[in-house]
């Protein structure tokens, strides 16, 4: 976040000494945060999955990986935690899926524009 707002600054060349409050900037240039956008694009990911029938993609999700040795650290979060906890966070099920023009309406973010 650190990042895109420091790229944001410079796009429309202001400086952390002027002061200016993140959310103003984020207006002026017109977008919507990075973070958002890109939980837009997973769960419209998820719900095209889901709402096809014969997709390579369905047999790719019942795949266990069982003999796998891991790194030092904590573990990787996997693509199904990281799309749960973003439906829960928005107040999504998985039923909603199926209806296409209520899972787009629910998960569009709109830019500042």
């Amino acid at each position: 976040m650190v990042t895109e707002m420091t790229m944001l600054r410079w796009m429309y060349g202001l400086t952390r000494l002027e002061r200016i409050r993140n959310e103003v900037t984020r207006e002026r240039v017109g977008v919507a945060p990075l973070e958002e956008k890109l939980r837009e694009t997973r769960l419209r990911w998820f719900g095209h999955v889901k709402r096809s029938v014969n997709a390579p993609v369905k047999r790719c999700e019942a795949i266990n990986i069982l003999h796998f040795k891991g790194g030092r650290g904590r573990l990787k979060r996997s693509w199904d935690e990281v799309i749960r906890k973003d439906m829960k966070l928005i107040g999504l099920t998985e039923d909603m899926t199926q209806d296409r023009n209520l899972w787009r309406s629910r998960i569009k973010i709109v830019d500042y524009r």
